[in-house]
């Protein structure tokens, strides 16, 4: 596959194609197409909603591709008010691109029953047809692989908004916000790919990260950078963390091998890639979903992350568990080796709260070493 390296590490082309309508987005068909459950397993704690759509809403889980898109058209209408939108009937956005404030052509709709991703493709290949400047969707890895696959070659630009549990292809804005404003007035593009982790896998613990596709991107500030692993010794940094326990705070425990490494000083055997709880040489709760973790935090809750390498998200990639609830009630504290911030010029947070990711933006002191530390900014 073109672009693709060993491991997966994204390659870049710069190929100059000038996007219609910009600035100001007169002209400029924007093609939307919502995957309605993406990122509904997030929340409890299912890390991804492929095949587990029933389980999750039997879990409580609530939709969370909607109102991504809502805030994604919210910030295109702001930029290009003359902006027209395309796509598909409910529940894959012809609703909130009302709501946003647009009068969407609407082409056609899902059948009966939970979309699937042959809805998605069979959208993505009618707003081909119809001639979009721009393909707008909304949801995870798997979304962004239906509609590459869907693109069948056609270099019409891809721009995804972050709603899925696993967002570590290159092809996504930040945010929500950043979608829109990025599709109202980026004017070049770069080939980029798009990448899927295996759910199953995922779930016990291991990441499989596959290339999949290399598409057409919008270029701006506000797009993320494909998920790169970062090597660096953290053992200094873990042995400080656990030198400072206190033993009467509940420590919330996020994914990923540094966080891995603090657990394992602990003396607890945490989840590679859940979210656990632990007080006092305890393991209160074991890859636990939003739920699980709330019922266990005490008057002092501490919640210890790593950003995600290559991308900087410390919070809303890999860690939906970690509520905005639960942000709010607990102290943050951020772990991370200094090679990984070598590549980590600044942090991100996505909580799907914008108040609370606004509250959290600014300086953020992340720990280097056993009592080193580093002042990192909040974007």
């Amino acid at each position: 596959m073109p672009g693709a390296t060993a491991g997966g590490v994204l390659t870049l082309w710069f190929v100059g194609r000038l996007l219609p309508g910009r600035p100001g987005g007169g002209d400029m068909d924007v093609g939307l197409v919502v995957n309605p459950i993406a990122g509904m397993g997030g929340r409890v704690g299912l890390k991804g909603t492929d095949g587990t759509v029933d389980e999750a809403r039997a879990r409580g889980a609530e939709p969370r591709a909607p109102d991504r898109a809502r805030r994604a058209l919210a910030s295109l209408r702001d930029a290009a008010p003359d902006a027209g939108v395309v796509t598909w009937g409910e529940p894959m956005g012809a609703a909130v691109a009302r709501e946003a404030g647009f009068d969407p052509d609407v082409l056609g709709e899902a059948g009966p029953g939970e979309t699937t991703a042959a809805d998605t493709r069979e959208a993505v290949r009618a707003l081909l047809t119809h001639g979009v400047d721009l393909l707008l969707f909304v949801g995870g890895d798997g979304t962004a692989v239906d509609v590459a696959e869907a693109l069948d070659g056609a270099d019409v630009p891809v721009l995804g908004v972050p709603a899925g549990v696993k967002v570590y292809s290159a092809v996504f804005a930040t945010r929500p916000g950043a979608a829109g404003r990025i599709a109202a007035t980026a004017t070049d593009t770069e080939r980029r790919e798009v990448s899927d982790v295996d759910e199953a896998a995922y779930r016990e613990g291991e990441v499989r990260a596959t290339p999949r596709a290399v598409v057409s991107v919008p270029v701006a500030e506000g797009l993320q950078a494909g998920k790169q692993s970062v090597d660096g010794s953290v053992a200094g940094l873990a042995a400080g963390v656990a030198s400072e326990v206190d033993p009467d705070a509940t420590y919330l425990l996020g994914p990923g091998g540094t966080v891995g490494a603090v657990a394992e000083k602990l003396g607890v055997e945490s989840t590679p890639l859940g979210v656990d709880a632990y007080r006092d040489g305890d393991l209160l709760v074991r890859d636990g979903s939003a739920s699980d973790l709330e019922a266990v935090l005490g008057e002092r809750s501490v919640v210890v992350v790593s950003p995600l390498g290559g991308q900087g998200f410390i919070l809303g990639r890999g860690n939906d568990q970690l509520s905005p609830a639960i942000v709010r009630a607990s102290e943050l504290q951020v772990v991370a080796s200094r090679a990984k911030l070598a590549t980590t010029d600044v942090l991100r947070v996505d909580t799907g709260d914008p108040d609370l990711d606004a509250s959290l933006r600014g300086w953020q002191r992340v720990r280097v070493g056993r009592v080193e530390h580093q002042l990192v900014r909040v974007v």
